[in-house]
């Protein structure tokens, strides 16, 4: 089943994000095909970073919530809110690159 997992950061820490983001990339890596997309939100300059979209692949929600729970963006403090909910894929027309 896909789970989306969505994280809004604290105000007070874009110096978390930036110090954290190589641990974070490693743990992106880590969930090897489970991990259906990833990206950040972005502030209104498109630039800035104000939280992480995921899609993943679990077997329930408790995987899904274990996934948002390891990565190292959580474990430093820096989502104000972390929400996990079942997603179904109905249409995908990605980007040309």
């Amino acid at each position: 089943m896909i789970f989306a997992i969505t994280c809004i950061d604290r105000a007070d820490a874009s110096g978390v994000r930036a110090a954290t983001r190589p641990a974070h990339l490693e743990h992106l890596k880590s969930l090897g095909k489970s991990l259906v997309l990833a990206g950040p939100f972005l502030a209104e300059d498109g630039a800035t970073p104000t939280g992480s979209f995921l899609l993943v692949e679990a077997v329930d929600k408790a995987a899904a919530e274990a996934v948002a729970v390891q990565d190292p963006y959580a474990a430093a403090g820096l989502f104000a809110s972390v929400t996990v909910q079942a997603y179904r894929i109905s249409f995908l027309n990605p980007p040309a690159a």
